[in-house]
């Protein structure tokens, strides 16, 4: 069974503003992921929050895309920036932090609702 893929803020807007070779590329991982398959390259963003991981594209640019992909409900794209340097940009991490902050409350809304039923 295929995942969704679901947008959090802009990453979607941001995806496609890539060049269209990084941008197909990454979407070709991203329908790796939601068949259940990891990215071909990729690795683990624990500074980000448990679970999350980024896919890595390299062109002639590096691009990165920051997802959360352990949900039933899909595959969380937190965020898909271009990366200028050898570290990722203090803000960038900040703000897929803090998109994984607005869904982590958004889950435990919806649960204290259904609880609630």
């Amino acid at each position: 069974m295929e995942k969704p893929v679901l947008w959090l803020g802009s990453a979607l807007k941001d995806l496609k503003a890539f060049p269209a070779d990084a941008r197909r590329m990454a979407g070709y991982q991203l329908f790796r992921l939601q068949q259940g398959s990891q990215p071909s390259d990729w690795k683990p963003m624990a500074a980000i929050g448990p679970g999350v991981e980024e896919i890595r594209i390299h062109t002639k640019l590096e691009h990165r895309v920051i997802y959360v992909a352990r949900f039933a409900q899909g595959v969380c794209v937190l965020h898909a920036f271009e990366k200028r340097g050898r570290q990722t940009a203090a803000k960038d991490l900040e703000l897929a932090r803090s998109r994984l902050r607005e869904l982590m409350a958004g889950k435990r809304r919806k649960r204290h609702e259904t609880e609630r039923s």
